[in-house]
């Protein structure tokens, strides 16, 4: 497996309507995030602690809400905010 990112639950419901340059700042972000977790968890398919605690990325005109799942090999983007 690979480490990813995805929309949860779907790109529709979260980041849709949002301008295309905000929209591509955000997919920026989520990039930097999945190379971060990688880094820091080497065999996420084997990771068995309880996952990490969401956070929150600041981007050029708004932030995301974000959730690692080690296991899944995944960063999932949960929500995000346009201002």
């Amino acid at each position: 497996m690979t480490w990813r990112w995805e929309y949860d639950p779907d790109e529709e419901h979260v980041i849709g309507g949002a301008p295309p340059a905000f929209v591509a700042e955000v997919e920026k972000k989520a990039d930097e995030l999945v190379r971060a977790a990688s880094a820091f968890y080497l065999d996420g398919t084997g990771y068995r602690e309880q996952d990490p605690k969401g956070g929150v990325a600041h981007v050029p005109g708004g932030f995301l809400n974000y959730q690692v799942i080690p296991r899944h090999e995944c960063v999932y983007v949960l929500q995000v905010t346009y201002l």
